[in-house]
């Protein structure tokens, strides 16, 4: 007599379990998941069983739906944006999790058409309509003035759309710049008298006359001259300038562990220095010293053709 092979079926897992297992995964990919990811973490699961609980997590708003080059991927919604987009239909959120995902720098309208797919004047339709929910705003760029990006409402713009503290409504505030060109420069240059005046050995009186960009930092706020919080990148940026110029110069030196005005365990110390020979005409041209020198390109807000600037140094 022939041998019967009975097929086993695994039992019937509990819906309840697998929905809240899908989430679990979300939780710990953020970003999304794939269908894929679900499969290997759960193999006993049938085909159709995963998908009754996917469709069931999206049906009930606790989902995003996205693409992604890789195909779809599941991610877990934000509560918070979840109420708000309630009663929102299909394109709206399609248009808002494209301008989430474009974060601080935002994105401009024609890259989310591209990217939706959907015809520009629905496009402007749900932007309008996101933007009078206070769900999104439109931020004005400095690398194109006429040009607006889209984020959302509750984002601080990344400086390279807002260009930083050296911008104020889109204009550069070269006076401003100049003015903490000048003190940062009055203080190194305090620092080195200071050196010089204790008599002690010349190794020690040029240690001295070094100061961190930290002190500098501290030094500027304490002057309250700026109207906008400066940071040490800020700082920086003008010794930089002040480098480029010659009149100061950098070392780094290693910094331990925690150390205030270290990072990664190396520290920058800056100081004024008297040049040998004066600059030639080409050191002193203005694109050397310039802070916004990556910003600067014809067509833009700032290029050379309309540097006041560069018209000086010619015409000099």
């Amino acid at each position: 007599m022939a041998e019967v092979k009975v097929k086993v079926q695994p039992p019937d897992a509990d819906p309840v379990e697998i929905e809240n297992r899908i989430i679990e995964l979300c939780h710990q990919f953020p970003h999304g998941i794939t269908d894929q990811v679900i499969q290997n973490e759960m193999p006993h699961i049938e085909a159709q069983q995963r998908a009754v609980a996917i469709n069931r997590l999206l049906s009930m708003g606790q989902l995003d739906l996205l693409r992604s080059n890789t195909g779809l991927l599941y991610r877990i919604k934000d509560s918070q944006n979840a109420g708000k987009m309630k009663g929102s239909d299909n394109q709206e959120k399609l248009v808002y999790q494209i301008i989430e995902d474009a974060g601080n720098k935002g994105i401009w309208s024609r890259d989310i058409r591209y990217k939706s797919n959907l015809p520009l004047t629905e496009i402007n339709k749900i932007l309008k309509n996101l933007e009078s929910k206070k769900l999104i705003k439109a931020v004005k760029s400095v690398a194109a003035s006429k040009k607006k990006v889209y984020m959302l409402y509750n984002l601080q713009p990344d400086r390279s759309v807002t260009g930083g503290a050296w911008y104020s409504d889109q204009d550069f505030e070269s006076e401003f710049v100049e003015v903490l060109n000048q003190q940062c420069f009055k203080f190194l240059q305090s620092k080195a008298e200071t050196a010089r005046e204790s008599k002690q050995n010349p190794m020690i009186q040029r240690n001295s006359s070094f100061a961190s960009s930290h002190e500098v930092w501290k030094y500027i706020c304490e002057l309250g001259i700026s109207k906008v919080e400066l940071s040490m990148e800020d700082i920086e940026t003008i010794l930089n300038t002040l480098i480029y110029d010659g009149k100061v110069e950098m070392t780094i030196i290693a910094a331990k562990e925690g150390t205030v005005g270290s990072v990664d365990g190396h520290m920058k110390l800056y100081r004024a220095v008297n040049p040998i020979l004066p600059p030639t005409g080409l050191v002193r041209a203005p694109c050397g010293l310039c802070p916004v020198f990556d910003d600067c390109h014809e067509g833009g807000e700032i290029s050379p053709s309309n540097c006041i600037y560069m018209t000086e140094w010619l015409e000099f």
